[in-house]
């Protein structure tokens, strides 16, 4: 359940019989033809699909993340790495404070990977408390249907190109790899000539059939997640 969708006496009401939460980290950046909100739109409706026959509540996506290489690109927003983990630590002291014990971060962006260094510290500051740091794309199940369909995708490519987040035409062709160990030594205006449209290599698309199928593996194996807290 979203919590945007209850008020504060049903979520006290949740407190009484259980105590985890749901909450999605996610991106404002360039995806090539995709939505800016990628990352943001993948991680809040992966967690909400997972978390919905659970009963857990799903708070709102946090909907800006660490990505300074992307910011040639207009409406690439990138947040400091400390102001981030601070943001997303305020975030668990506030509802480890009304009772809440057992989380799940959906993480849909790959810069956002200091939030999960600073999860021991929080759980050591907070004893009896559960954080689980999901980078829910490329965990093992949902990686493993990845490859299935295509090992050769990326950044912008097929591989986050679902029909929730597609705003304009995608091309129907195939990108040559980005070299990564070059792109992670370039300055946010080299990265855009570097890589141009934004895709770091692979197909742009592939039919909605394998999208929906990888979607699922994804959704499963979060719900997992959330079910073992």
């Amino acid at each position: 359940m979203r919590v945007t969708e209850k008020n504060w006496m049903q979520i006290e009401e949740y407190l009484k019989h259980d105590d985890r939460a749901v909450i999605p980290l996610g991106s404002t950046e360039q995806h090539s033809y995709l939505s800016l909100g990628t990352d943001m739109i993948l991680a809040e409706r992966v967690a909400v699909e997972a978390a919905e026959p659970l009963g857990v509540p799903v708070f709102p996506v946090l909907a800006y993340g660490v990505t300074p290489y992307f910011l040639a690109f207009p409406g690439s927003v990138s947040i400091r790495v400390a102001t981030y983990v601070q943001v997303v630590r305020d975030i668990l002291d506030s509802l480890a404070g009304q009772g809440f014990k057992r989380f799940l971060l959906v993480n849909g962006h790959g810069g956002n990977s200091p939030a999960g260094s600073m999860v021991p510290e929080f759980m050591a500051d907070h004893p009896g408390t559960k954080v689980i740091f999901h980078n829910w794309w490329n965990a093992p199940r949902t990686w493993e249907a990845v490859q299935a369909i295509d090992p050769n995708g990326s950044h912008g490519s097929w591989m986050e190109n679902f029909p929730w987040n597609r705003v304009a035409p995608v091309p129907d062709s195939v990108k040559s790899a980005a070299d990564l160990s070059v792109l992670r030594s370039l300055s946010p205006r080299e990265v855009r000539a570097y890589i141009g449209d934004g895709n770091y290599g692979g197909a742009y698309q592939k039919p909605d059939e394998d999208m929906l199928r990888l979607w699922e593996a994804g959704v499963e194996e979060t719900r997992s997640l959330i079910d073992a807290l």
